[in-house]
């Protein structure tokens, strides 16, 4: 093992005496190789010629008489990693952060969630799982599971072709008005569609939909993060913290020890203090954030799902990227081209355009369709009245 990491008790001993830096895999694997209590007490009791033990025995034997050496490497460890745990943790608080206010201010995200409320309780209406005014996340990953009379397409094919149609008509209406032709209204846009035009506000709006994965970049980073592993390495930090800190104020003050190490210790030890606390505080306001951005998607719960949130959103836009592919590389409805006009008066009524097929998807989901006859029917009948 000496042999492979290349290294010489001297340089040790530099260490353990001045504070020396040393890489972070040496010193593990030194604490690694640290002897029992019973091989510790004979290399102390050995008075003999130290040229007498193998290369194993004589570094341990001048690593031992340096007192508390393997206390000492335990705190350089700390001493030469707490950097790098510092960076890896708050990278990662970061990352959750970013992730909370992602979920919060993606308008498209908000839309869809609307969309399927509106479609379950379409479905729904008229029993006791109708007018509902929320639902959990974890339904998101059931709607592929929820398929039409044609045992294809599924209840999030439906939602999906709904967004895309009112977000091409979001999107046609803000290219427009960019083009200072802010009086159009995306009600006008319905008005004499043609199919060439439908086809371009359908791939605007899908376009739109499939960049939502992209949108969510940080909750897919975030759903990678282990919560218990990342709460463990800052607990595991703070406890080093305390006890580099009793270290240097029992056994080195006790000791008496004056040296290069006693120095640098100490030095270390008021300017990590400081950083260790900052980190513990800001880990409680992440979680506290994460847990807050639970709360606003799933109400008030006494439980604590963690990180879960994420990993629900994730496996989400996984489905959703393969229903958005699905609708991309679905066939397009054949157009027939509308009749030329003729002067024939008998023949003017065959000239007028044939009314459109009704959506295919109200065959595929009748309690859709009928709700939508019915939200329809009492529109116009107060529209009437007003």
């Amino acid at each position: 093992m000496l042999r492979a990491l290349n290294v010489t008790s001297e340089e040790v001993s530099d260490a353990l005496v001045e504070g020396n830096e040393l890489p972070v895999e040496l010193l593990q694997t030194l604490l690694k190789m640290a002897p029992t209590s019973d091989e510790e007490l004979k290399l102390r009791l050995f008075t003999g010629e130290i040229t007498q033990l193998g290369p194993a025995e004589r570094f341990l034997k001048v690593v031992v008489d340096i007192p508390f050496a393997y206390q000492k490497m335990e705190t350089l460890l700390f001493m030469c990693s707490l950097h790098d745990e510092l960076t890896a943790t708050r990278e990662s608080f970061q990352i959750l952060e970013a992730a909370c206010k992602e979920l919060k201010s993606s308008r498209l995200f908000l839309k869809l969630l609307e969309a399927v409320l509106k479609t379950g309780n379409r479905m729904n209406d008229g029993t006791f799982r109708g007018g509902a005014q929320a639902f959990k996340l974890d339904t998101l990953l059931k709607l592929s599971d929820v398929k039409g009379v044609d045992g294809k397409t599924t209840l999030l094919h439906f939602v999906v072709l709904e967004i895309i149609r009112t977000e091409g008509l979001r999107a046609a209406r803000i290219a427009r008005e960019s083009r200072s032709f802010s009086s159009i209204k995306s009600e006008d846009l319905l008005e004499d569609v043609s199919p060439d035009d439908e086809e371009y506000y359908r791939n605007l709006g899908l376009q739109a939909v499939s960049n939502l994965s992209s949108e969510l970049e940080y909750v897919k980073k975030a759903a990678a993060l282990d919560a218990e592993n990342l709460s463990s390495n800052v607990a595991k930090v703070g406890h080093a913290m305390v006890k580099t800190r009793n270290f240097l104020n029992t056994e080195m003050k006790d000791s008496g020890e004056k040296s290069g190490f006693h120095e640098t210790l100490e030095g270390f030890v008021k300017n990590a203090e400081s950083s260790v606390m900052s980190l513990l505080e800001e880990e409680k306001k992440v979680m506290d954030l994460v847990k807050s951005s639970g709360d606003y998607f799933h109400g008030n719960v006494k439980k604590d799902e963690g990180l879960r949130i994420f990993s629900v959103v994730r496996d989400f836009l996984v489905i959703l990227d393969k229903v958005c592919r699905e609708v991309k590389n679905a066939p397009k409805k054949p157009t027939q081209a509308p009749k030329k006009q003729t002067s024939n008066a008998s023949t003017s009524s065959e000239s007028r355009v044939a009314p459109p097929s009704p959506d295919p998807r109200q065959k595929l989901f009748p309690a859709i369709a009928q709700q939508r006859k019915d939200d329809s029917s009492s529109s116009s009948s107060s529209d009437e009245k007003s």
